[in-house]
């Protein structure tokens, strides 16, 4: 049976892992990101431990039209997506008006015009064939305004509500749309994002491969959305929501500080 995951944002952190972890299920591949020569060592690894096929396309998947791009790359290799991983995103620290805007567009056409536009070109392929599986990673980020990183919380706000709703929207189409909401993951995004001397860093976090499992396998469940710690989901679901809002932006203002 055809089980090719496309996997965005694959040759580091999480993305790695979920390669490495369909991989392990006999899967095969389609990796992009910006680094060739690390894909390609993945690719390498992989194949060869695995005895499946993997394809890389390196691109930079933020730029103008290069999710469209990238759909039409796919194509031409004559693969059918029956998983896609909507991982790729980045992150940035520091007060909004101090910012520089074109990092925080930037941050806006990757978290979230890239990951709408693939998942609408691959979404209707699944759904002409009669099923599909996507897993859009968000993050507990969503659930809250962020002072501090106002931007990358207001993309992840979005991929949460998006993921679901589209997830509804395609029940009888025999896709399904999971969103992985993880807390703070033991990845190089801290420091690509400037976070490394916060108190949510020094907390530090889960391991990325048991984030990629978590959210993997709660895809596969057709889960709607999925937190990878228990006491987190907790406090997403069912505190948050019943705080005064100005003592959640304060927490989150010394959690990002």
């Amino acid at each position: 049976m055809p089980n090719t995951a496309l996997i965005t944002g694959a040759s580091s952190g999480i993305g790695l892992e979920f390669a490495r972890y369909h991989a392990a299920k006999g899967g095969d591949l389609v990796l992009t990101a910006r680094r060739n020569e690390v894909l390609e060592e993945l690719k390498s690894e992989l194949e060869a431990k695995h005895g499946i096929a993997a394809h890389v396309i390196a691109l930079d998947l933020g730029a103008a039209g290069a999710a469209d791009r990238l759909y039409d790359e796919v194509r031409a290799l004559g693969v059918g997506i029956d998983i896609l991983i909507n991982n790729a995103g980045f992150g940035g620290h520091g007060h909004f008006l101090d910012r520089d805007l074109d990092a925080d567009q930037a941050m806006i056409d990757l978290n979230i015009t890239a990951l709408v536009r693939l998942t609408h070109h691959v979404a209707n392929d699944m759904a002409k064939r009669g099923g599909g599986k996507i897993l859009n990673v968000g993050s507990t980020a969503g659930f809250a305004p962020g002072p501090n990183q106002a931007v990358y919380f207001a993309t992840k706000a979005f991929v949460n509500s998006f993921s679901q709703a589209i997830a509804h929207e395609m029940q009888d189409k025999g896709v399904t749309c999971t969103v992985l909401a993880p807390g703070y993951v033991e990845t190089g995004f801290a420091k690509a994002a400037d976070l490394e001397l916060t108190a949510m860093a020094k907390a530090g976090g889960a391991t990325a491969a048991d984030v990629a499992r978590h959210g993997y396998d709660a895809m596969l469940r057709g889960e709607l959305i999925t937190i990878n710690d228990r006491r987190l989901g907790f406090m997403m679901n069912w505190v948050l929501p019943l705080l005064p809002r100005r003592m959640v932006l304060r927490s989150v203002a010394a959690n990002q500080s």
